[in-house]
């Protein structure tokens, strides 16, 4: 058992000599805090990793403040932190991979590089180092060979003696036919062979020859032709009887959009290869199965899946594609297959491209049939923790024998863990409540599962374990705030990425034991960041106007002067009003600024934030400035109300979505917020990109009243009070062209209380210190000067 040592410093001491030392040290400032936070603040540990024997925990890690971060190792035994030198880092085995049944090899690919772990004595094999890129090993059924993809073809490597067999022979055309002859040709060729014997003779003698040789060629796997077509997800099943991938095509040319980069080494502007906009042509896709035994290819049929005709709701508003859209059949993306581990059974989940529905069914691919175990139907659109959304990915789904899979579902509103036989189609949900499971580890025994949820607070994240069958959800993590847990191979310790809302994320190492203690193993800020005391928000719960909780974080100053200022996170799906280190730390910085100077500072958890479940998440639905700004606006008045704030004192700002929905209000609500700071806004969504955008809005072409009311463009004529509009020139997620198109819209409405203040060499996270420091300052001047 490790013994952890107490550490030696005493807290009072300490903590007296930081707070002595702040009252020397001046007040904090833009300049001081928009540095390089490398250097004033200190970089926290992260892609945490363990070594295959447990007995080393990896981390990237900066104390040197050197350029980029270094590779630090804890070593358990001696609890010695130390940098990992080039030579033991080259030749690290990667985390990644694949073990056999009893967990004492492991494959994995490193570089384009397949290798093979022997875990008993950690020695390492090469098994596969070519000019050419192996990926994906696995191991064959009987654990005798690995079986891994190469340019495009499934390969087998024989452990015993390195022989390599070819499994598959996917070609991209059309296979070539033999040359046509015309009529007359074959007239001349049949008449030749019947007036001469010698080419008669020649003939046979050639043919025969053809034949030998053909026969004495080795069997090898059947030629597949793909077409023009794309392969992807190409996968053979445990017992190596079925091959299966997806073929992709794009019907049409979408059209990419292009950033101008105009500070270039070059001196010549040059023009950056960007993303599609929302509604471009969908990439249409089949999932094939290829028969070894049978050498045959067979595509998966899906005009039979329950509801794959069911149109979405909206298109109601729209009689004329609600007509047209009859009978359709939807198009659909199939994740999988998901196999036991004998390969006896196999899965699929298959998600519509309009992403409203998700069908988890069991595959059959001997008779190419589907069996529905579960389907998720949303109205707005699937997602949560687990499950899949933006990305179209098939969630997490696992086996946890050889009839029964585990898998997330937001059936009661939040995402929850289910397990269902798939021969029976018995279904039991094993957690249950108003919180969501966020990640999901069977324990290598299969007892247990391994949690990260948010069940002691929506403001906070703890680990857990629960059996498979159910039951008490045991916390193994303690302390307020949010642990991002590693576990060790041997499942006997957790590594811990720990942090709360005034402190950034250090590294602890824990016993797999609920109540154990867990020992800190770096210390990363730096003593001048720590000289300031650094506020704690409050986080507490806002009424909306139909009664639901508004999660929100504030900043509360020691003298208010009647002011405040609003801060509204981005979006993509995203959690801010919580207990742990904000992604958001300048933001964080800047609201203790604010309250240093008496201004009050809310952060609130709008409708479409993270954390809060099905309904919370899709509350955005066909209207982004809806009830989120709605919330806004309840929120400013619970200030007026609860903080004496003046309601014509209040200024607002973000970035991204914060961006935008500062935009909505400033333009929809002109009376709420005195002074308002847009972030790289989206001004028009239907310039948007279509994984996000066509989930919450559908699609300009089918739902154009969505984007109508969505899009700040069309409602610029609202704007009453002063707006400053801060954005990259080199943004390739939301283009500088959205702040070019709003800013012609503002010069033909005659608005003259608008200022633009543009980044030639930023793109939508900003890097330069001087672009931080210049956006901020412009931030606070706009606040200074306006809320008075």
């Amino acid at each position: 058992m490790l013994h952890f040592k107490k550490p030696l410093i005493t807290a009072v001491v300490f903590l007296f000599c930081f707070q002595a030392q702040a009252q020397k040290l001046p007040p904090l400032s833009v300049e001081k805090i928009m540095r390089d936070p490398k250097v004033w603040m200190g970089t926290s540990p992260s892609d945490i990793e363990w070594s295959a024997d447990a007995q080393k925990i990896y981390f990237s890690w900066n104390p040197e403040q050197n350029v980029s971060d270094s590779l630090y190792s804890y070593t358990l035994e001696n609890q010695k932190t130390e940098k990992v030198e080039r030579k033991e880092r080259l030749a690290l085995p990667a985390v990644k991979g694949k073990f056999n049944k009893d967990y004492s090899l492991k494959v994995y690919e490193k570089n384009g590089d397949i290798y093979l772990l022997n875990c008993r004595d950690y020695s390492v094999r090469v098994l596969m180092r070519t000019v050419a890129k192996e990926q994906n090993p696995v191991f064959s059924a009987d654990e005798k060979a690995v079986i891994f993809q190469q340019d495009g073809n499934l390969f087998r490597y024989e452990l015993a003696d390195g022989t390599l067999t070819s499994l598959t022979n996917f070609k991209s055309g059309v296979k070539k036919a033999d040359p046509k002859q015309t009529t007359q040709e074959d007239w001349l060729k049949k008449d030749q062979l019947e007036i001469f014997e010698v080419l008669k003779e020649r003939k046979e003698k050639s043919t025969a020859k053809d034949k030998a040789l053909e026969a004495d060629k080795p069997e090898g796997p059947k030629e597949i032709y793909l077409g023009d077509k794309r392969m992807t997800n190409l996968s053979i099943s445990p017992d190596g009887r079925f091959v299966t991938y997806t073929l992709s095509e794009v019907p049409g040319k979408a059209k990419s959009t292009l950033v101008p980069n105009y500070v270039t080494e070059s001196g010549f502007t040059e023009n950056i290869p960007a993303r599609t906009k929302v509604g471009a042509p969908a990439t249409h896709s089949e999932f094939w199965v290829y028969h070894i035994a049978g050498d045959t290819t067979l595509r998966l049929a899906v005009m039979d899946i329950p509801g794959i005709h069911d149109k979405p709701d909206y298109l109601s508003e729209y009689p004329k594609q609600d007509s047209a859209k009859k009978n359709s059949e939807r198009k659909v993306l199939v994740n999988g297959p998901f196999w036991s581990e004998s390969g006896a059974n196999a899965v699929v989940v298959i998600k519509s491209l309009d992403n409203k529905d998700r069908w988890i069914m069991k595959l059959d691919p001997e008779q190419m049939t589907l069996k529905l175990l579960d389907r998720q139907r949303d109205e707005a659109w699937i997602g949560g923790p687990g499950i899949g959304g933006y990305a179209m990915s098939g969630g997490d789904l696992g086996w946890i024998d050889e009839q029964t899979i585990y898998y997330q579902s937001e059936a009661t509103g939040y995402s929850h863990l289910y397990k269902q036989n798939v021969v029976t189609g018995t279904k039991t949900a094993l957690t249950s409540g108003n919180f969501e499971i966020q990640q999901v580890t069977l324990s290598r025994d299969k007892q247990h599962f391994y949690i990260s949820s948010n069940k002691a607070h929506p403001g906070e994240q703890h680990f857990y374990r629960l059996p498979v069958d159910g039951g008490e959800m045991v916390q193994l993590t303690k302390g307020t705030g949010a642990h991002e847990v590693t576990l060790s191979p041997d499942e006997k310790y957790l590594a811990i990425r720990y942090s709360n809302s005034n402190t950034p994320w250090e590294l602890y190492i824990q016993e797999n034991k609920a109540g154990a203690e867990a020992l800190k193993i770096t210390s990363s800020t730096t003593e001048e960041f720590r000289s300031y005391s650094w506020r704690e928000p409050l986080v507490t719960t806002i009424t909306a106007r139909d009664g639901a909780p508004i999660y929100a974080r504030v900043y509360k100053p020691a003298k208010s002067n009647g002011k405040a200022v609003i801060f509204v996170h981005g979006a993509g799906y995203l959690q801010n009003a919580h207990k742990w280190w904000s992604n958001y730390f300048r933001e964080y910085m800047f609201h203790n600024l604010l309250a240093d100077k008496g201004y009050t500072v809310l952060d609130i958890d709008y409708r479409g934030s993270a954390g809060y479940g099905r309904d919370w998440r899709t509350g955005i639905y066909r209207f982004m400035g809806g009830k989120d700004l709605d919330d806004h606006e309840d929120a400013a008045q619970w200030l007026v109300k609860n903080h004496k704030i003046h309601p014509q004192k209040i200024g607002v700002y973000g970035g991204s979505y914060g961006g935008f929905i500062t935009l909505m209000a400033m333009f929809t609500k002109p009376d709420l917020f005195k002074a308002g700071a847009a972030l790289r806004p989206v001004t028009d969504w239907a310039a948007y990109n279509h994984p996000y955008t066509s989930n919450i809005l559908n699609e300009p072409e089918t739902d154009s009243l969505a984007y109508r009311r969505s899009s700040p463009l069309y409602h610029a004529d609202g704007l009453k009070g002063h707006l400053l509009i801060c954005h990259g020139m080199v943004d390739v997620n939301v283009h500088y062209q959205d702040v070019v198109r709003l800013s012609q819209r503002l010069i033909e409405l005659g608005k003259e209380n608008w200022e633009l203040a543009s980044y030639p060499m930023e793109d939508h996270g900003f890097v330069e210190p001087t672009s931080w420091t210049d956006e901020y300052k412009r931030i606070l001047k706009l606040f200074e000067e306006r809320l008075k």
